[in-house]
Order: C-alpha cells, then sequence, then structure tokens
C-alpha cells in the first residue's frame, strides 16, 4: 500500500437518537451508572447484530479537537469488536471484568464498557466515575476490591498511575500496590507516560501496558509499540529527511468511519485502500522500525516550536525536563514574544517528598535542558506547579497550561522591563 493510492471516505451521518451511544462533553452524565449500564446493553445489542450481518454505528465520540471546533467521530460496531478482541488478544484475557475509572464522556471510558459487553461481565465504577470525586488511592483500592473475576483490567492515564505511586501512608501504599498488581494488565494511555513514571512501574512489577490511539482509532490500537491483529502503521516519511519522524498513519478494522457531516475534516483524515481497507492520517509524528515492526511515537505534528528562528521539540524539551529527579511531570508550551516570535516555557509539577528548591529549579532545569538538547531549546520560563490542570480524563488541558504560561511570562517580561528602566 502506498499512500499516493489512498481515496478519501466520505463523511458519514450523524446516527440518530438511541441508535448509538452518544458521549463527549457535550453528554454530561447525569447519572453515570444507568449510562452505563444503557451502554453496556446497547453495546451488548450491537455485537449480537453483527453476527447477523448488521453492522451499524455504535458510538459517536464529540471531541473538542486541537483548535476547540467539536469533532464528531463515528465508530462502526464492527469497529468497535476488532478493538475489543484486539485488547483481548494482547491481553491473554477472555471474560475479564473492568474497572471503569476513566470518565464514560471519553473513548477510553466508553471502550471499557465495549469491552465488557464483548467478554460478558459487568464493569466496576470507581466513586471518582460514579459520584464525579476526586481520584484517589483509597477510592482505587476500595473499587478495586469489589471485581470478582479472576482476570481483571483497567486503563489508567499517567496522572493516576502517578497518584497511586505517590502514596506515601504506609499502610495504604501496600494496599494500593496490591490492588494494582492483582490486575491482568494496566493499560497506560491518553498522553505520554514518562521514562521514570514506567521504570517505577516496572520496578514494583507492575503490569503496565502502554497504548497509543484515539477516538479515531476506537482507542488505543498500539501496545507497546506493536500494533494490535489486523492493525496496520505507515510512516509518511519527508524525502529530504527520511531518517527523521513522519506522520503516522493507521489502518485496520478498528478505524472509524469518519467526522459526522464534516465532508472536509474527514476527506483530510480518513482514507481507503484498494482493498477496502480503512487508513486514518494522525496528527502525530514517529518511526517505525523495519525489522520488528515496533512504532515509537515522537509528538504531535503541531508540537514543534518556533523560536528565535529555531526549530524545538516541545516533546523533546518536556522528555528533558522529566529526566531530572526532581520533576514528576512536564509540560512545554510556546507564548508569544516580540522579541523571539515565541517564547519555551514550561509547566512542572515535583515529586512528592523532593527537598529541591522552587526558585533553584527555576535555573538548574533550562540549564539541563540546554546541555541536553542546546541553548535554543532551554526554556525561558519553568513554573512549579503542585498540578498541571487537568480535564476530566485526567489529562493535562494544555489550554489552561498554555493560557497560565502566557500570563506568567508576560509579568516576568513586565518586571524585567520595569527593572531595566531604573
Amino acid at each position: 500500500m502506498t499512500l499516493d493510492s489512498l481515496s478519501p471516505l466520505p463523511a458519514p451521518a450523524l446516527p440518530g437518537p438511541g441508535s448509538a451511544v452518544h458521549v463527549g462533553a457535550d453528554q454530561p452524565a447525569a447519572c453515570p451508572a444507568q449510562q452505563v449500564a444503557e451502554a453496556l446493553h446497547t453495546f451488548s445489542t450491537r455485537f449480537t447484530e453483527l453476527d447477523k450481518g448488521q453492522d451499524a454505528p455504535a458510538l459517536l465520540v464529540t471531541t473538542s479537537g486541537s483548535t476547540g471546533t467539536p469533532k464528531q467521530t463515528v465508530l462502526s460496531t464492527s469497529a468497535l469488536r476488532a478493538s475489543a478482541q484486539g485488547t483481548e488478544t494482547a491481553t491473554g484475557t477472555s471474560s475479564a471484568q473492568w474497572l471503569l475509572a476513566l470518565p464514560l464522556q471519553y473513548i477510553a471510558g466508553a471502550q471499557v464498557v465495549a469491552r465488557s459487553a464483548l467478554a460478558g461481565t459487568v464493569p466496576v465504577l470507581t466513586d471518582s466515575v460514579s459520584e464525579g470525586t476526586r481520584f484517589t488511592a483509597q477510592d482505587f483500592v476500595s473499587s478495586t476490591e469489589k471485581l470478582s473475576a479472576p482476570q481483571r483490567l483497567v486503563s489508567l492515564v499517567p496522572t493516576q498511575l502517578h497518584r497511586l505511586l505517590e502514596t506515601q501512608e504506609g499502610s495504604l501504599r501496600e494496599e494500593t500496590l496490591a490492588a494494582l498488581r492483582s490486575f491482568s494488565a494496566i493499560l497506560l494511555g491518553g498522553a505520554p507516560a514518562s521514562a521514570d513514571l514506567i521504570a517505577s512501574a516496572r520496578a514494583l512489577a507492575l503490569p503496565v501496558v502502554r497504548t497509543y490511539g484515539s477516538a479515531e482509532t476506537a482507542g488505543g490500537c498500539v501496545y507497546e509499540g506493536k500494533p494490535l491483529p489486523g492493525v496496520r502503521v505507515q510512516i509518511e516519511t519527508d524525502a529530504a529527511d527520511p531518517q527523521a519522524p513522519g506522520r503516522i498513519w493507521l489502518g485496520g478494522p478498528t478505524i472509524a468511519s469518519g467526522y459526522a457531516n464534516d465532508s472536509e475534516r474527514t476527506a483530510a483524515h480518513f482514507f481507503v485502500d484498494g482493498q477496502g481497507t480503512r487508513w486514518y492520517r494522525t496528527d502525530d509524528l514517529g518511526t517505525q522500525d523495519l525489522r520488528t515492526g515496533t512504532l515509537t511515537v515522537a509528538g504531535r505534528a503541531d508540537d514543534v516550536l518556533i523560536s528565535g528562528g529555531i526549530k524545538t521539540s516541545a516533546a523533546a524539551v518536556a522528555t528533558a525536563l522529566e529526566s531530572h529527579p526532581a520533576v514528576r511531570e512536564a509540560l512545554v508550551a510556546g507564548v508569544p514574544d516580540a522579541r523571539w516570535g515565541t517564547a519555551i516555557t514550561a509547566a512542572v509539577t515535583l515529586v512528592a517528598g523532593n527537598s529541591a528548591r522552587t526558585s533553584e529549579l527555576a535555573d538548574t532545569l533550562p540549564q539541563l535542558v540546554a546541555e541536553k538538547l542546546g541553548t535554543a531549546s532551554a526554556p525561558k520560563l519553568v513554573k512549579v506547579l503542585p498540578e498541571l490542570p487537568t480535564l476530566p480524563t485526567g489529562k493535562p488541558d494544555r489550554r489552561a497550561v498554555q493560557a497560565l504560561l502566557a500570563e506568567a511570562w508576560k509579568a516576568q517580561s513586565a518586571n524585567r522591563g520595569r527593572s531595566r528602566g531604573h
């Protein structure tokens, strides 16, 4: 398959009320337990109909998108089942019971319900999902204790796993680790996980599986760099620099039908090849080992910051910052600046119990990045936060962080201007 041989898909129609499960930020969960029960019934019914040859839209996921303009991704019953079957194969499970620790309004939460429907089990909801409370170690432990099946699975985002591993109270920490180890697999996705987080999880013998995917791929479709059964990966390389990370294309039975009633965006991202396989053109960059087939995600295509005329990868800067022993998590953003065009800034959170001073880190962290990536990549502002603002999914809220950093950079620039005036 060559990328230039693909044909764009037409936009699918918006599924009518009651014909598919609708989830998204525009679908508030007034009663999450009831919504989960209804979704479980709908998915089970759709899977039964699929066995009779009836493949219809089963899930509509409304997301804001990187520009803030809503996208409504339509997923067919066959796409959901292919994804759920792939998860069973990758995790070596067949009738696992799921812990639902992520909101139903997002693909990761909705897929837990779809996978439960395929497995013939009923998921257990954490209080953070059912009551809308803060996700805590105690909530995780008590919810895990309600699982009854020998095979059990859970999907988490890195922020949640960070929170669980930072539990310091002796007995609760041991209970938390025991609960984590009781799972057949802990699927970790939604955002990049730092190398330190993965190393900590591995050292504690936790069955963590890093996943990559999106609503457009029915959730995670690449586990630990390896595509799920039937999923294909292609890298759109730059002829001028074929060794550099290229745009990731994903193909196979888990790919969505497109964006409802949005011909322009569907035609830009969804395609079909001569064999009828659907392909999704992602907004991510990566490389693939041609020998092993392993995919390595390098960051987003729009993740490149140009400061002072020099290109810098925001993901690479974040990785460099997270290599410091005091840094738990880093998010890098460009903010407008009259001199540089874009000033590289960063927000970081610190490892619990560290003794590093915020004032010292403001100097040492940019120096660390300069040593690893060069002076041009060093953040001109590093702001230490108790926690990164998050979306309901637990993912970092990039827009909120960028706005916070822009305000901090504006204040810092104004202070420097006043200092020069004296």
